[in-house]
């Protein structure tokens, strides 16, 4: 293992401090709760959002934390849900009145807890909408889940809810924004690599030269298949068929394409990914008007992509576009 770190058990709380000491114009980081939130928090009147989970997917979550997108982050260790004491700590730093939307990644631990967590902050007062983000076709359970794995979508899902409580919107209707994205976006995703945990120490999984894992979580959990490495066309196509055909838009809609790394990607790949993606996408009749490209939602050092189709509408659409100001997104502010 080949890693820039101290030990093992520090390197959250290090990343962390890290983030804040890179960007304490937009967040700060409460080190005795293990969270992050946005500078200016709690704005009163405003519906705060709040996501979080296993760390080792950054930028998520803690670099979407600024206007726009999130008002607090709750990081667990590598690959292990945050506990409840923390996301409470968090929805009642960031709470300015108007109540608190939860986005919480279809896995067991992070459900229960959020739960949890939500149910106290009812106990004391402060309204909470939990929103389930679900969206990955590449298997109904997992290791970590029953029913689908929440993937890509979490990041569309921050930025488009971020943008309707920006704008004032009350809880129900940015809760109603993240329930929307969730049930108009798909994704999948495959690896050309494992990852290696800091604290394991060794692969989460092996995969032979020439091979690729299809249809992977965030986790390194097993998809549906291996198959011999294919073609960038080959792979652009997999993806594809995978989120089109159980998405099913209309001819003609507007989408909004998602072309993530996985952490150990290089930006040029992905480029020639969504170049193939959009080519594709137009072809079966739908109209790329967005876009997202980049390493946004990862699983440590794996190489491999996700796709994540959003099928947009005009209020979505100008969400979109809407200023967001975070450490890993930022435009229009």
């Amino acid at each position: 293992m080949r890693k820039l770190l101290n030990d093992p058990a520090d390197l959250v709380k290090e990343s962390l401090a890290g983030l804040a000491a890179a960007h304490g114009d937009l967040l700060r980081y409460d080190a005795a709760a293990q969270f992050v939130a946005r500078v200016d928090a709690p704005r009163q009147g405003k519906v705060a959002l709040i996501s979080g989970g296993g760390s080792g997917h950054e930028p998520m979550h803690g670099g979407f934390v600024g206007l726009g997108m999130l008002d607090a982050a709750c990081p667990g260790e590598v690959f292990t849900s945050p506990v409840p004491d923390q996301m409470l700590a968090a929805t009642k730093a960031v709470d300015g009145g108007a109540g608190v939307v939860h986005i919480v990644k279809n896995y067991t631990g992070d459900v229960m807890n959020f739960k949890m967590a939500a149910e106290d902050a009812a106990d004391e007062g402060i309204t909470v909408e939990s929103v389930l983000i679900d969206d990955d076709v590449a298997v109904q359970d997992s290791l970590y889940t029953a029913g689908r794995r929440g993937v890509g979508a979490t990041v569309l899902a921050e930025k488009l809810a971020g943008a309707s409580a920006e704008r004032g919107d009350d809880v129900a209707t940015v809760a109603g924004i993240a329930r929307r994205v969730d049930d108009q976006a798909r994704s999948f995703g495959i690896a050309l690599s494992s990852c290696t945990p800091p604290a394991a120490g060794k692969p989460i999984f092996d995969l032979p030269e020439g091979e690729m894992e299809i249809g992977i979580g965030i986790h390194g959990e097993p998809g549906r298949r291996r198959a011999p490495l294919g073609t960038l066309n080959e792979i652009a196509e997999l993806l594809v068929d995978a989120v089109v055909s159980d998405l099913k838009p209309d001819s003609g809609t507007k989408v909004l394409p998602f072309v993530n790394g996985m952490g150990g990607t290089p930006q040029i790949e992905l480029y020639a990914l969504y170049g193939e993606v959009d080519r594709l996408l137009r072809a079966r009749g739908l109209e790329p008007i967005r876009r997202l490209i980049g390493s946004y939602i990862t699983s440590l050092e794996m190489a491999g992509a996700s796709l994540t189709l959003l099928a947009l509408d005009d209020e979505l659409t100008e969400l979109w576009d809407a200023p967001v100001h975070t450490p890993a997104l930022r435009w229009g502010a």
